[in-house]
């Protein structure tokens, strides 16, 4: 049986495939792009407010910063205890079109030591954890070098 894709967060992104994309807000008075998204009102401090819209935000960026996770973080973390843990690696990402800084997870394999700050990735869709019936997806940072 295949088990259903189910976003682990609902409205952050959409799509499969070349089509995936992460989804933010942009504000109609100031031009201000958010991720996550902002639905009530506009983040900027100086804009004097206006109507969000949903956007497809970019694909591509370039790498910002990142970092490996080679410990389980405490509570309220969700991690079953019976199994080991398993690293995994934080790219922050910054979208030039956009100018903001998106924070992910590597593609599964990718490690620290194979990263540069600067380095073009691409969104590609993920799977945060499945259960019997459910994957649940999220989104990943994929070296451009690596892309299929």
């Amino acid at each position: 049986m295949a088990r259903t894709r189910t976003p682990a967060v609902a409205g952050w992104f959409a799509g499969e495939g070349d089509a995936f994309r992460l989804l933010g807000t942009r504000c109609s008075s100031c031009a201000s792009v958010f991720f996550p998204r902002e639905d009530a009102h506009c983040r900027n401090p100086h804009c004097v407010g206006g109507g969000l819209e949903e956007v497809p935000l970019s694909r591509e960026g370039r790498i910002w910063s990142y970092t490996d996770s080679r410990y389980r973080p405490p509570s309220p973390y969700v991690s079953n205890r019976e199994l080991p843990w398993e690293p995994y690696t934080l790219i922050a990402v910054e979208l030039e079109s956009e100018r903001i800084v998106v924070l992910g997870q590597a593609v599964p394999g990718v490690t620290a030591a194979d990263l540069n700050v600067g380095m073009e990735v691409e969104v590609v869709s993920g799977v945060l954890y499945e259960d019997a019936e459910t994957s649940w997806t999220i989104w990943h940072w994929r070296p451009r070098e690596m892309a299929a």
